[in-house]
């Protein structure tokens, strides 16, 4: 499902014009992306967990050359299912 599509379902499902509907999935997108930004996280119950984590330095080789190449440690975003929604998808 793309954004267009799923802003279309969230018109249709809550009764919102397009242009509400797309202006509220963006207000959701970018407060989470905000709150994920400054380190925090987010729990949402029955539905899951938006976190950052630690992803550690490590050696890599590049399939290219078969060099190794020292991929420098980061913080990536990621996201846990909850039980609500896992029980759903496995209906």
């Amino acid at each position: 499902m793309t954004k267009a599509e799923l802003i279309n379902l969230i018109a249709e499902k809550g009764e919102y014009s397009k242009k509400d509907a797309e202006k509220a999935l963006s207000t959701v997108i970018d407060s989470i992306s905000e709150t994920l930004e400054n380190g925090e996280k987010i729990s949402l119950v029955g539905f899951g967990t938006f976190e950052v984590r630690d992803r550690a330095a490590k050696e890599a080789i590049n399939p290219l050359t078969k060099e190794p190449v020292h991929v420098p440690a980061k913080k990536v975003p990621a996201f846990k299912a909850g039980k609500a929604l896992k029980e759903a998808v496995n209906k």
